[in-house]
């Protein structure tokens, strides 16, 4: 396999499961084939970002949606996303967006349709992932 389709693999893999708090590094590497430095150096190169960064901004991203369009607390999303901390989801919201989360829904919300109900997204979703890997 040449580098670029190794990469795209792992990609496709965060593409896939970003929302999977335990998709780390080494994870990711593995679907490539590299060591974790080795990747992390590569995907760099290829991408102009991190695997983090990337992971990262493809859960705000999604979080994003989710803030606009469900009605979820913002502690929901958070976990939801991906994150298993909220000071950590709200910190990194913030950087990328300008807004903590609650100021991104208050200036977002009602632009669009009207809000899907959380219990919809919790069942699409599977539940609220807990440090412990169950759902509720």
């Amino acid at each position: 396999m040449d580098k670029l389709r190794q990469l795209r693999l792992a990609k496709d893999a965060m593409d896939r499961d970003w929302a999977d708090p335990a998709l780390d590094l080494d994870a990711v590497a593995a679907h490539a084939g590299y060591s974790r430095y080795h990747f992390l150096r590569a995907f760099k190169e290829a991408y102009g970002e991190t695997p983090g960064q990337y992971l990262t901004r493809r859960r705000i991203e999604r979080a994003e949606d989710l803030l606009r369009t469900a009605n979820l607390s913002v502690t929901e999303i958070c976990h939801l996303v991906g994150f298993s901390s909220l000071g950590t989801f709200s910190t990194r919201f913030k950087a990328w967006t300008g807004l903590t989360p609650s100021e991104y829904r208050t200036k977002h919300v009602g632009r669009g349709t009207a809000l899907i109900p959380g219990c919809y997204v919790m069942h699409w979703a599977g539940g609220v992932r807990r440090n412990s890997g169950e759902a509720d």
